[in-house]
């Protein structure tokens, strides 16, 4: 697997074209698309029934997807041990280009 070089990034926009260069693989980034969209259900089950055990779903559903697509696709490790925060809004990001057409399906 190859590792990441630490690097500072001052912004989110500085981060982003780092995070897109670790979702080259088109399987990797479906997978990420299939995990968000399961967490975005689980929430929704959440805010309709109220039951907790949904958050949890949520949050495992999204990464499970998304690490698969990194261990076993893309061959790296997840932005996210790194830089969870950016990692976390470049996943919803890149949903949403992806759901909008301008980020390959």
């Amino acid at each position: 697997m190859t590792e990441s070089t630490d690097r500072k990034f001052g912004n989110f926009a500085d981060f982003y074209p780092y995070y897109l260069s670790e979702h080259a693989n088109r399987t990797c980034r479906r997978l990420h698309f299939a995990g968000s969209t399961c967490a975005l259900a689980c929430l929704a089950t959440f805010a309709a029934t109220g039951r907790p055990g949904w958050l949890m779903a949520a949050i495992v559903s999204g990464y499970a997807f998304a690490w698969v697509g990194h261990f076993f696709f893309e061959k790296n490790r997840p932005a996210t041990f790194k830089y969870p925060f950016y990692s976390l809004a470049g996943d919803w990001v890149m949903y949403w280009q992806t759901l909008t057409g301008r980020i390959r399906f």
